[in-house]
């Protein structure tokens, strides 16, 4: 059984049918990315899997556990974490103070204390920073700190949401670094991007979601090849002809 398996999940918000069918797997260990345009259901099948919203219909298992429904501080204790859009860090709040308020579900000290270690390692800036206000920081080092916090649950599966997004294209560069680092040191990534060539250019595999349904799945590398695919959401021009692919 894969890491983590979605089948056939349907999401509302309301009377709206955000999600319709979506099924997806990722295996231990890989970076799978979730690309697609703005409303097409990313985010929302991010908060479905981390348990802040429960689908009508469907099922979602973790490592061989059913787990639909279930709360998201347990989703958390059961190893999956999330770095939300747009960061969210707690402002008023100092850099290690956010840092220990993504270990809140944990009780093992030694064990915290040895993530934050090992968040300052992957990101310097920050232990640097350490006592500084998070919302004096730049938005580089606020996408780091938010990375950071969602590592120091001891995530399994990290769940990344856009987190590429307003930042300067040499900053885009140092976090896809950081999340090949962070992939390299075992934690498996389910990554949703809009910057869809830096996003497959480091995800083993890729799902395009289009209004609430996968369009087309496979390796990263073909789905960089597919001539919709460029056209669409890596801004190259293709043959008229070379319209088939996500239809």
């Amino acid at each position: 059984m894969s890491m983590l398996e979605i089948r056939d999940i349907h999401t509302y918000y309301g009377n709206i049918h955000a999600l319709k069918g979506v099924s997806l797997y990722v295996e231990r260990g890989e970076i799978v990315t979730l690309i697609g345009g703005n409303g097409a259901g990313k985010t929302t099948l991010l908060n479905t899997i981390s348990g802040i919203l429960h689908p009508r219909e469907g099922s979602i298992w973790f490592e061989g556990e059913r787990c639909d429904g279930t709360p998201a501080h347990r989703m958390v204790e059961l190893g999956i974490s999330q770095c939300p859009e747009g960061r969210r860090i707690f402002s008023r709040m100092t850099v290690r103070e956010n840092l220990e308020m993504g270990a809140y579900t944990r009780r093992d000290r030694q064990g915290i204390q040895r993530d934050l270690a090992r968040v300052f390692e992957i990101f310097p800036v920050l232990a640097k920073r350490r006592k500084q206000v998070a919302g004096t920081l730049s938005g580089g080092e606020q996408q780091m700190l938010s990375i950071g916090r969602a590592l120091m649950s001891s995530p399994r599966l990290l769940l990344l949401d856009e987190p590429s997004m307003g930042l300067a294209p040499m900053l885009v560069e140092t976090i896809f670094d950081v999340i090949r680092e962070i992939n390299a040191r075992g934690t498996t990534v389910l990554l949703v991007e809009q910057n869809a060539a830096m996003a497959l250019s480091v995800a083993n595999r890729a799902y395009v979601l289009e209004t609430g349904q996968i369009a087309l799945a496979g390796s990263a590398r073909a789905l960089l090849d597919n001539p919709r695919v460029k056209a669409i959401y890596l801004g190259e021009a293709v043959a008229a002809a070379d319209t088939s692919g996500l239809n």
